[in-house]
């Protein structure tokens, strides 16, 4: 089982801005994920996800969910950014064991593992292609987990700087070795928490 589709609730002419590319559905296609891009008017942030299986529930532990149809491969033309996929979703929660029970029994994907750094703690599932962070730490509010943000994958992170300018934070090393990752300021108003991160290194033979 895979995430397919993502809903998000934000500006089609800001992810223009960025080199994404626009279908008539209102959706931008990057990697194996489809982004469908909804006006604001329906909520804030990241709505939901679409699995590509035909039975899946209507909500993970508050996530809302919905069978959805594999993309069509995405077009020959290169990303302007180098933007090659979504390398992981965040989801926050303020009960990680629950949150990712949840995920596993919905999608067949087991927690990898757990991290702990200071108060925060992160779980790791990998759905299909795409790796989901489940993320609590003591200043989640009680309640149901929600889509937080996404980190997209570049092949030249110092070419996406230049080309983003002041639009960019700060390159920083990455969690996993040999990485580095900068986060996208919200200034450019993609509707969602957005972080850009090297390719993984794959290891000599």
């Amino acid at each position: 089982m895979s995430i397919v589709e993502l809903s998000l609730a934000a500006d089609a002419a800001n992810w223009q801005a960025l080199g994404s590319s626009i279908d008539s559905d209102g959706c931008t296609t990057i990697g194996g994920t489809r982004i469908r891009l909804v006006p604001r008017i329906q909520g804030a942030g990241l709505l939901g996800w679409g699995l590509d299986a035909a039975d899946v529930p209507s909500s993970i532990d508050g996530i809302t969910t919905w069978p959805a149809l594999a993309p069509a491969p995405a077009a020959a033309s290169e990303h302007p950014l180098g933007a090659s996929g979504i390398d992981h979703l965040v989801v926050s929660t303020p009960d990680l064991e629950r949150t990712c029970a949840a995920i596993s029994s919905a999608t067949g994907a087991p927690l990898r593992r757990v991290r702990e750094v200071g108060s925060m703690r992160q779980g790791f599932h990998r759905v299909g292609e795409l790796v989901v962070e489940v993320v609590t730490h003591p200043g989640v509010a009680d309640g149901p987990a929600v889509l937080w943000g996404l980190v997209l994958t570049v092949e030249d992170l110092d070419a996406a700087a230049a080309r983003l300018t002041d639009g960019l934070g700060p390159i920083k090393h990455a969690v996993q070795p040999g990485r580095r990752i900068a986060t996208v300021r919200s200034s450019l108003g993609l509707g969602c928490p957005v972080a850009l991160i090297t390719p993984h290194v794959r290891a000599a033979s």
